[in-house]
């Protein structure tokens, strides 16, 4: 019997349109053991979160280069609660680190800044998402 893989959910809210950060994370995570699934970019906070819950994710990731990360963030955790939604927030791109510190006191686990390995992500996953069930 194998252990349950982590399902994450990989996105783009607002109008983030920059694919390749989404792409280098989601086969990062695939090749560290994960199920990922991809939303691509363009996406409402209604639509990553009822994806979210049609897909039982474990963990849901966003990526911002815009500027658009607080207020998404905020969004995101409005639409998650209204939904009774709790699963672990990480986001990742181009960041101030002032507000990285922001996105965390709103609730979001691990901001990954430009030059984050992928070891560190992968791990960060994995311990934060125990993959403890069977398939």
């Amino acid at each position: 019997m194998s252990q349950k893989k982590i399902k994450a959910l990989i996105a783009k809210t607002g109008l983030e349109s920059h694919t390749k950060g989404l792409e280098v994370v989601s086969r990062w995570l695939r090749d560290g053991g994960m199920e990922v699934v991809y939303l691509g970019t363009l996406q409402t906070v209604q639509t990553v979160t009822k994806s979210a819950i049609a897909e039982d994710v474990d963990v849901i990731g966003l990526s911002f280069l815009g500027g658009q990360h607080l207020t998404q963030i905020s969004k995101l955790f409005n639409t998650m609660k209204e939904e009774n939604l709790n699963v672990p927030v990480v986001v990742g791109g181009v960041i101030p680190k002032e507000d990285a510190q922001k996105l965390k006191e709103m609730g979001v686990k691990e901001v990954f800044l430009p030059g984050s390995s992928t070891a560190s992500i992968v791990e960060f996953i994995e311990g934060l998402v125990p993959s403890n069930g069977f398939n």
